[in-house]
């Protein structure tokens, strides 16, 4: 995605923002196809012979059922966006909140929607999530943003005094892999739903004197150490942020990426995710691995 904002000094493009960014929170699970629900209602989870739909590997689906979750469904969220306008200057360090803000709206829109989808099969949560944004051919400033993962129902109700849903009464959400999730069961911990943070920033251009400066020496360009690390700090305590809110113990599996979609080299977006888990019992203890002695030659 490519933004068409102006620096207020120069007129040169520095990036975009999202038209209709909206508050952070985002609605919850509107704009879910009436043809989504009626494919979902025809899955009739639990019915006898009715079948499920899963992205999940042959070695995830069985370690998930091993943890003691049946897969019930595919379930998704899109959201595509348009690319508004976003002013930032020339030779100055800032975070552009327009496209901030709105880059966090329309991937809380496909994460709603997905989830809607899985609240419609009754699921307990949501494994092997995965988001990503797709650049279409519908234009420059167009992108879509998608969620897609596998609902799963318990085969058990949670430990006393907790439920498999997060404390907003909402299915769990969890990127993890099914071998991870798996572990995460095992171990006595539950997801509680993935937790994001981004920052979309504008890192300032060097001044032509310094520049020519520096030519030719190894030295520090301070000003963009200073703008990528506070682009991060940003990301990461919005990340933080989110799993205080569900109350977490912590956040699992949390990656770290930069984005430079087609803003130019001076706005990047740093995007933080991880999987917000909380403990299901006060003893932690993993089995060991058993060794295994081949008997063949």
């Amino acid at each position: 995605m490519r933004g068409s904002g102006e620096d207020e000094a120069t007129g040169a493009p520095v990036g975009g923002g999202l038209a209709g960014g909206g508050p952070a929170g985002g609605p919850s699970g509107r704009g879910v196809p009436a043809d989504a629900m009626r494919r979902l209602a025809e899955l009739e989870p639990g019915r006898a012979g009715s079948i499920f739909t899963s992205d999940l590997s042959v070695n995830e689906f069985l370690l998930v059922r091993e943890a003691g979750f049946r897969p019930i469904g595919l379930v998704l969220g899109s959201s595509i966006y348009h690319v508004g306008i976003q002013l930032g200057r020339w030779n100055k360090n800032q975070e552009l909140e327009t496209l901030s803000q709105a880059m966090y709206h329309a991937r809380e829109l496909a994460m709603t929607r997905m989830e809607a989808e899985a609240a419609q099969l009754g699921a307990d949560g949501i494994v092997g999530v995965r988001l990503s944004v797709e650049a279409r051919e519908f234009g420059n400033d167009i992108a879509e943003f998608i969620a897609i993962g596998t609902a799963v129902k318990g085969d058990r109700p949670a430990p006393a005094g907790t439920a498999w849903r997060n404390n907003k009464g909402q299915p769990f959400t969890s990127d993890l892999s099914g071998q991870d999730f798996w572990t995460l069961i095992r171990a006595g911990y539950a997801p509680l739903g993935m937790v994001m943070g981004t920052c979309v920033y504008h890192i300032a251009h060097q001044r032509m004197g310094a520049a020519f400066s520096n030519f030719g020496k190894n030295v520090e360009i301070e000003q963009f150490t200073q703008a990528l690390y506070d682009a991060r700090e940003l990301a990461m305590a919005r990340m933080q942020a989110e799993a205080e809110e569900l109350e977490a113990e912590g956040v699992v599996g949390v990656q770290l990426n930069a984005h430079n979609h087609r803003w130019g080299g001076h706005t990047t977006e740093f995007f933080s995710i991880g999987t917000a888990v909380r403990p299901l019992r006060q003893d932690h203890e993993i089995e060991r691995p058993t060794m295994v002695l081949s008997l063949d030659g």
